[in-house]
């Protein structure tokens, strides 16, 4: 309304100002003379006015018949759009001109003018690949999910603007949830342009959501011939897919394919944890147990894991534990030094009563680098040596507030899942989760730092203690939380009986 308003203040300014010119001339004195051939022509201003614009109006109309003309000739020595062009070519400018403002309103962000330009242009001009296309994208802009829908449309009839319109309404029904619609058009983009690198991430992501593992591996080939995916990642991510595909035949209980598939994926990438530990699976029923074992100790080389430490137990799930500690030794003889190496062998040691050579194989874990599993095999480790009730509690107690060691966290939004998986359970991301360390919390440790003294009270040194120590045989590490709640339940006695004190006390 304000707009309108301003237009009609410039119109009347116009009119008065024009008004004011005229009859300025009028009052003037004299004119203009012209002389020329023996004729001599006197004007008044006003006249002159008058004449000077009927003078330009004869020039543009010269120009334009002239133009016409050219046209004419033209056409006439056979050039059959000559006419046709002469008469579109101020439309077809008009048309450009609303087109290149629409454009720039839309890079402005001013959704609702290149609605505008765009609906002038179509007027003007014969090309709705770009008008249409104008529209749809400025009315995504604006919210108006409706008339870009009809858009996007619109472009599906042509050939040279199909990919254009799929693509687009893609996106509309993934930003509305609709995944099996979503599905169904990025199969449509990618047959009509396999190589478009969006569409085949998208293709590929909606695919793995739906299970549909082999579309998935035939999407991964596609990237890697067309130059948008390494040849390491593809191996890898290959791999995954080719494990995802495994667990699905598994679980309609075709073994014998399922374990082609693990071992397939365990092939293309020896050092993908999940997929060694199923084909050691496989190759265990199958009774190839020492095949069983070559794939267990490759990966342990590549990657230590706790579940292949699992997988490689269950080869021999009857064995005792020194028999079994000793069959370990083969499996970390690679590794050493690593952390789950050390954390297994102490693990070992402690199930064959072994406390001492427990200690040795954590080495100075507890103190570098503690973790809830490190400091419960410690209170573990106290425990079969006979130490303190007190002591036992304070390590459990120290297990309750310390970090959770290595989990698989996803990279894209570091969520931590319970097991692995190829797809997030939280964002949806593909092949994100790593096995790496999550600390503690801010909250969660400050909680344990100011109930520790409760817990547990003064650490007691073991050659102090006079209570007689549990037998080394009987020694099992207790649940840490169920400890923290007995320390608490003790704590709140100890406080009442005291309270109950103090007024015999005062009375003294």
């Amino acid at each position: 309304m304000l707009w309108s308003l301003v237009k009609i203040v410039v119109f009347v300014a116009l009119v008065a100002a024009a008004t004011l010119g005229a009859s300025y001339l009028l009052d003037m004195q004299g004119g203009v003379r012209i002389a020329m051939a023996g004729i001599e022509i006197n004007l008044s201003p006003i006249k002159a006015v008058i004449a000077v614009l009927l003078l330009i109006f004869a020039v543009w109309l010269f120009l334009k018949l002239f133009g016409l003309l050219i046209a004419l000739l033209r056409f006439i020595n056979g050039d059959e759009t000559a006419l046709s062009r002469y008469f579109d070519r101020n439309r077809e400018r008009k048309g450009y001109e609303a087109l290149s403002e629409g454009m720039m309103a839309l890079a402005s962000g001013e959704g609702r003018r290149a609605i505008s330009k765009a609906s002038k242009a179509e007027k003007y001009l014969d090309r709705p690949e770009l008008t249409t296309l104008l529209t749809a994208q400025a009315a995504e802009m604006v919210g108006d999910k409706r008339k870009a829908e009809e858009a996007y449309k619109k472009l599906l009839s042509d050939d040279r603007t199909r990919f254009v319109g799929v693509r687009g309404i893609m996106k509309q029904k993934l930003a509305e949830g609709d995944t099996t619609t979503a599905l169904a058009l990025a199969e449509k983009a990618f047959a009509i342009k396999p190589g478009h690198e969006e569409v085949q991430d998208t293709l590929l992501k909606l695919q793995a959501q739906q299970s549909d593992w082999k579309g998935a591996r035939a999407t991964l080939k596609a990237k890697l011939r067309h130059g948008n995916l390494p040849r390491d990642v593809h191996r890898r991510r290959d791999a995954v897919l080719a494990l995802s595909e495994a667990k699905g035949v598994f679980q309609e209980d075709a073994t014998i394919e399922s374990r082609e598939a693990a071992i397939e994926a365990n092939k293309l990438s020896p050092d993908l944890i999940p997929a060694a530990v199923m084909a050691a699976e496989g190759m265990i029923k199958n009774g190839n147990k020492r095949h069983a074992a070559r794939v267990l100790k490759k990966a342990w080389e590549a990657s230590p894991h706790p579940d292949l430490a699992g997988a490689f137990a269950e080869i021999e799930p009857d064995e005792t534990p020194d028999a079994r500690l000793k069959r370990f030794k083969k499996l970390v003889a690679t590794t050493p030094n690593h952390r789950e190496s050390r954390l297994l062998m102490a693990e070992l040691n402690i199930a064959a009563e072994d406390f001492p050579e427990a200690r040795r194989s954590l080495g100075n874990l507890a103190t570098e680098s503690p973790d809830a599993r490190v400091l419960t095999i410690m209170a573990a480790i106290e425990r079969g040596e006979g130490s303190s009730d007190a002591i036992v509690k304070g390590w459990l107690a120290r297990a309750v507030t310390a970090p959770r060691g290595p989990q698989w966290t996803c990279e894209n939004c570091h969520n931590i899942h319970s097991q692995w998986t190829p797809i997030c359970e939280n964002c949806g991301a593909f092949d994100t989760l790593m096995w790496k360390d999550t600390p503690a919390s801010e909250v969660q440790t400050r909680m344990g730092t100011a109930m520790l003294p409760l817990i547990v009270g003064q650490i007691e040194d073991k050659a102090a203690d006079p209570v007689e120590e549990p037998p080394v045989e009987d020694a099992v590490v207790e649940d840490p939380v169920i400890e923290a709640e007995e320390a608490e339940i003790l704590a709140d006695e100890v406080a009442e009986s005291r309270d109950e004190d103090a007024p015999e006390k005062t009375k003294e």
